[in-house]
């Protein structure tokens, strides 16, 4: 366990009135920008921390320029510079931030000095009102854990402007590919740091997927012999393959309550089964006169959306597992594949291929828009939605070979993840962890 607390979680939300109101509306048509300046750390009154607390900005400005609404103020811009008397009201001096036109002023306090174990408080305030946006302490942080400050902080602060800190709070699974048939699947945070390889058996892994409870990895697993669904467990660090008839074991997904939704071989075509907690068939999800394979869920285990061929051309549909009613989701094109619902159940994201490459696109289920996402070059693949259902990773030939990348469901210019070279590709977000 970490030893990382957040005292009394000193949320420092010390009253409703010293409490800021801004919100940033990520998930609207129109892309809100957010202006952030980071005030220099300091030990006490102009006396700046140059050593952990220097260490932590640059971690928390690595972290943030991931976040596409998010400008960070340039600090030579500041008139008076950026070492302040003070980490707290009265002793902020908002009128320099906001002349460089800072919306959101974060502060950075080693009261014990900022070597060795110690804390460090941080702090967030609307710079026109001074109003507190939030504020918390960490206790007995070293030098090795101020990566996980970073991600800390940075959660705490997205969730205080956007409702939702699952970005910083996630990890991604995807697949590296070292050779024919050699693949295997790793693990990533969105920014990069802990990279950590959690397979290494003979074949190539495909499309894993973390259960909601963070325990397990699914993924599809062929080797020489076989095809089987192969499973990581988390607790015992220790890889499974389960066999089943047949030679077909196609996307497999949870639902929210940890169950396993997979295409399996069934006669003619793949069948969707749902696989129980020691991962046997239980029951079909969907089945027919076509192939019918992929599927994913809404966090509510309520809809399913997945890839079908029953109208020719491999297409999406949305299934009410309530009701059992079916939807076409993919209306242009003639070939979209590798569909991902978004958490709260509102939109989809597929591939679809296109004269130039495939490219991403999301359906809005409410409103029936479509809006393509990705414009490469290269082709673009694989998409998934974090849990906040805004930030959207894929895997894409636009670099040199093939990579991981995020976006947004609104688009915009997508951002590499470091992954440590190779051939990376199936993205898919845990849940978030706090």
């Amino acid at each position: 366990m970490k030893k990382i607390i957040l005292l009394s979680t000193l949320c420092l939300f010390f009253s409703t009135a010293a409490t800021a109101a801004m919100r940033v509306d990520i998930y609207g048509p129109g892309q809100n920008i957010v202006n952030l300046a980071l005030a220099a750390p300091v030990t006490g009154p102009q006396a700046e921390a140059v050593s952990m607390g220097r260490d932590l900005q640059q971690l928390v400005e690595q972290n943030l320029s991931f976040l596409p609404f998010m400008r960070l103020t340039n600090p030579r811009n500041v008139l008076g510079g950026t070492v302040l008397m003070g980490y707290e009201p009265p002793s902020l001096d908002f009128k320099r931030f906001q002349l460089a036109g800072a919306d959101i002023l974060v502060t950075c306090y080693w009261p014990g000095g900022d070597s060795g174990t110690t804390s460090v408080q941080m702090r967030a305030f609307e710079t026109n009102t001074g109003g507190r946006i939030f504020g918390k302490e960490y206790a007995r942080v070293s030098a090795k854990e101020l990566p996980e400050v970073a991600d800390r902080f940075c959660a705490d602060l997205l969730e205080a402007l956007t409702g939702s800190g699952a970005f910083f709070r996630s990890t991604l699974a995807f697949v590296r590919k070292t050779g024919t048939m050699s693949a295997d699947v790793w693990l990533v945070k969105p920014t990069g740091r802990n990279l950590t390889q959690i397979t290494n058996i003979p074949g190539e892994a495909l499309s894993p997927a973390w259960s909601p409870d963070g325990r397990f990895v699914v993924f599809s697993h062929i080797d020489q012999k076989s095809h089987a669904l192969g499973v990581w467990d988390s607790g015992s660090k220790k890889v499974q393959r389960i066999r089943f008839p047949g030679n077909v074991v196609i996307g497999p997904a949870f639902m929210p309550d940890n169950k396993v939704a997979v295409a399996l071989s069934n006669g003619k075509y793949p069948v969707i089964f749902l696989l129980n907690h020691v991962f046997q068939k239980e029951r079909v999800l969907e089945q027919g006169d076509s192939i019918n394979v992929s599927p994913t869920f809404d966090s509510a285990g309520a809809k399913m959306a997945f890839t079908s061929s029953r109208l020719g051309g491999p297409q999406i549909f949305l299934k009410d597992l309530r009701t059992g009613a079916t939807t076409r989701v993919s209306k242009n094109g003639g070939y979209n594949t590798e569909a991902n619902l978004s958490p709260d159940g509102t939109l989809v994201v597929y591939s679809r291929m296109t004269d130039y490459g495939h490219r991403i696109f999301v359906q809005d289920m409410i409103t029936g828009v479509e809006r393509q996402i990705t414009y490469g070059p290269g082709s673009d693949e694989q998409p998934s939605f974090c849990a906040d259902s805004y930030f959207i990773a894929f895997a894409s030939t636009r670099g040199s070979g093939r990579g991981v990348y995020l976006t947004t469901r609104h688009g915009g210019e997508p951002k590499q993840v470091p992954t440590g070279g190779g051939q990376a590709s199936f993205p898919r977000w845990s849940a978030p962890v706090k």
